[in-house]
């Protein structure tokens, strides 16, 4: 029997915007993943913390502060140091082009831009992240 697949939804930094991180986590949870939302202004290493202790499949960051090669960069360092790289990371937000082939180097998955439907995002998100063995 599979498991459902487990999200952490999160907004790192000091961005106060949430609004497009709450619809993502809701589509995820109303397409059957168990999604656990973080809130705002958290730590990387909240982040990997929570992501851990809720045995997290992946994890979703939106960063629309700017700051996305800061935090998504140690966000990978700290799953790394934690023998997590397993967790697929992928986030969205206002991120350039080029921003976004380096994340890509640095191992996040897949990034979001603005006018993703949260169906593609969903679709990506099954077809991506392993479904666990209940």
């Amino acid at each position: 029997m599979q498991g459902r697949i487990r999200v952490v939804v999160a907004k790192p930094g000091l961005d106060g915007h949430d609004r497009g991180a709450k619809v993502v986590a809701r589509a995820l949870r109303d397409a059957g993943m168990e999604v656990v939302y973080t809130g705002l202004h958290q730590t990387p290493e909240q982040i990997v913390e929570t992501a851990l202790q809720e045995d997290a499949d992946a994890i979703g960051l939106s960063v629309l502060s700017g700051a996305h090669m800061t935090l998504f960069r140690r966000l990978l360092e700290l799953l790394a140091e934690r023998d997590a790289a397993d967790i697929v990371v992928f986030g969205g937000g206002i991120i350039p082009a080029a921003d976004i082939a380096e994340l890509e180097k640095l191992g996040v998955a897949r990034i979001f831009t603005p006018g993703a439907t949260t169906a593609s995002i969903i679709d990506w998100v099954r077809a991506n992240v392993a479904t666990p063995v209940a």
